[in-house]
């Protein structure tokens, strides 16, 4: 896969699902232990084994959220907020991605730095937008929520987007642990939010069926899926999303590594091409599952049988799935296409 890979390392990517708090150098994680004495492993690997699922971990949700209760205490101020957010966006160019969405949790970032939801989202932000400048990244931000939280602090995250007490947030998604907390408290704020101009992306049938997709189209109307993957499940639900136009944020190694499904050979990305469905490659939480955008489209291509050609169109499509305004996506669109479809010139 050596050559297939330092191909897609040379294409322009886009990722519409990446979160901020899954994106952590570990080297940086491991100054901060030492910094601000946490009760971690001051060893390396003994760090990584907490905070990146590995292979000897349990393939299950559970395992994997447990990483994000250890990660929320690397948050310890807001210059170390600031630099996690800038390595995050440097680390995405190395890899070529020139659009991203970068999703963040208000109430990771708040619970162990104190600070409060605005002043990090201010600071996110702030520091997003620098690195995307000095990396020549156009960059989008999505505040995230997860579901097995309380109501009342969504609403203070959902307000501060609503209320442009922060500027610059495109779009609110509903993430956390979908086996068991519903989303149906959420309905009338994420409504809220829709009516607004706020853009909504919704995890759903990953850990659950496809009735939960079903849910996020009808009830939530969402834009966007985060996984989606499970949609294939249900024939009713898949004519849904096909005609709905809902688009689907897939990220094959995290479906992998949490348990999903066994292996990439049987993920369902291909299929859900094939339905018609409108699908973008995503990375989801690049450090804990230790990847890359290159490094997924380099596996879908030796696993699923995809071609480049076919993952250039993908391409093209997550920029038009994007949250991004009409004139970045004209702008995106003539320089991806300027790469892919000129090459050989």
């Amino acid at each position: 896969m050596s050559n297939e890979l330092e191909y897609q390392q040379a294409q322009l990517k886009v990722d519409l699902h990446r979160h901020l708090e899954g994106s952590l150098r570990l080297d940086t994680m491991h100054e901060v232990v030492s910094r601000f004495d946490l009760d971690l492993p001051s060893n390396l690997e003994a760090l990584r084994a907490l905070v990146q699922v590995g292979d000897e971990d349990a393939r299950d949700a559970r395992t994997f959220l447990t990483k994000f209760k250890v990660i929320r205490q690397f948050f310890k101020s807001d210059d170390i907020l600031q630099r996690f957010t800038q390595e995050v966006i440097e680390d995405a160019a190395a890899d070529g991605v020139r659009a991203l969405e970068l999703r963040f949790t208000p109430a990771a970032l708040t619970e162990f730095s104190g600070l409060t939801l605005t002043d990090v989202s201010e600071i996110v932000l702030h520091a997003g937008r620098e690195a995307a400048n000095k990396h020549q990244i156009t960059l989008g931000f999505i505040v995230s929520i997860n579901r097995h939280e309380p109501l009342e602090l969504a609403e203070k995250v959902v307000r501060i987007a609503v209320d442009g007490h922060v500027s610059g947030i495109s779009g609110i998604d509903l993430a956390g642990d979908e086996a068991s907390a519903p989303v149906d408290p959420f309905v009338p704020l994420f409504a809220e939010a829709k009516q607004t101009g706020l853009k909504l992306t919704i995890h759903a049938g990953e850990w659950g069926g496809p009735e939960n997709v079903a849910q996020a189209i009808d009830t939530m109307a969402a834009d966007r899926i985060g996984h989606g993957v499970r949609v294939m499940e249900d024939a009713g639900v898949l004519h849904l999303a096909r005609s709905s136009k809902v688009g689907f944020e897939v990220s094959p190694t995290s479906n992998i590594r949490t348990g999903v499904f066994d292996q990439l050979n049987a993920h369902p990305l291909s299929s859900m091409i094939d339905a018609g469905l409108f699908v973008a490659i995503t990375t989801d939480d690049p450090a804990i599952f230790d990847t890359t955008l290159s490094q997924e489209h380099a596996r879908v291509i030796a696993h699923q049988g995809l071609s480049n050609e076919t993952i250039k169109g993908l391409t093209m499509q997550a920029i038009q799935l994007s949250f991004f305004h009409d004139k970045d996506k004209r702008a995106l669109e003539k320089a991806f296409t300027n790469q892919f479809w000129n090459e050989e010139g």
